[in-house]
């Protein structure tokens, strides 16, 4: 694999970066290896940096081996209160394209205040697991297609790929769904792991929004969770989605606990 040698001030030892795989970077001084970078590639297709390294002249030496052998756009995420791992990348030419707040909500209704919610008329909501998969993608791809027409799918804090074949892939498992009129009008994604769960995906069919759905929604699939022994779900969203953190706002037992910012290079 190709390296690079960065000379640094004098009396320091000659920092050597190594492409040592396709997506993956090393710094190496004094025969100990000081740095890593790493370059993955999503599913959707776009790739994400990530460099770890206690030194700043590192880092920076790192990015100028990584940059020119990657296609742009390329992606990173920082935790917003890393000041220096966000100057870091800022110095490598990157820029702010979105934030998101991380959620954690409690689970337990009688903390959420969700033991109670009204139902909405006409609207039957099915548990997770009970979707039927061409009804699923059907609703997905329409509320897709209205989201794209408006913020952006992208602006969503997880991503449903599209595979090389055109087929998107909906798995009725992770989802709780809202249906009127034979219809499903609202989605709801989950993912649980052990002793934790993230909401990913909440939605709600254009026409069918400020009717309480997406509550609907919400409310039996963390009771459910509550039930299967997990106490807190988390959940992203972007700062600019005041309709999906007006619904977690006002959860009881959910706080902010913290964001996220997501970086470019083009």
């Amino acid at each position: 694999m190709n390296s690079m040698n960065f000379t640094a001030g004098m009396g320091e030892p000659t920092v050597v970066i190594t492409r040592v795989a396709e997506t993956q970077w090393q710094a190496v001084a004094d025969d100990r290896v000081i740095g890593r970078g790493d370059a993955s590639r999503r599913p959707d297709g776009r790739i994400f940096l990530s460099i770890d390294s206690w030194h700043g002249t590192v880092f920076d030496q790192l990015a100028s081996a990584m940059l020119p052998a990657l296609s742009r756009p390329i992606y990173t995420v920082v935790d917003e209160v890393d000041v220096d791992l966000r100057s870091a990348w800022e110095r490598a030419g990157f820029t702010t394209r979105r934030r998101e707040w991380e959620y954690l909500v409690s689970t337990d209704p009688h903390h959420t205040g969700l033991d109670s919610v009204p139902s909405v008329e006409g609207v039957t909501i099915l548990p997770v697991g009970a979707a039927q998969e061409v009804l699923l993608l059907e609703a997905y791809t329409r509320i897709r297609a209205e989201i794209d027409d408006t913020v952006g799918w992208d602006s969503m804090p997880a991503e449903i790929i599209t595979r090389p074949d055109g087929i998107v892939p909906v798995d009725p498992a992770q989802y709780a769904v809202a249906t009127r009129s034979g219809e499903y009008v609202g989605l709801l994604r989950v993912a649980s792991r052990r002793r934790h769960a993230r909401i990913e995906l909440i939605v709600v069919r254009a026409d069918q929004r400020r009717q309480g759905i997406a509550r609907a929604l919400l409310a039996p699939v963390l009771r459910s969770l509550h039930q299967s022994g997990i106490e807190t779900a988390s959940a992203y969203v972007n700062d600019t989605n005041t309709a999906a953190a007006a619904l977690f706002d006002g959860v009881g037992g959910s706080s902010r606990a913290g964001s996220n910012l997501e970086l470019v290079l083009r």
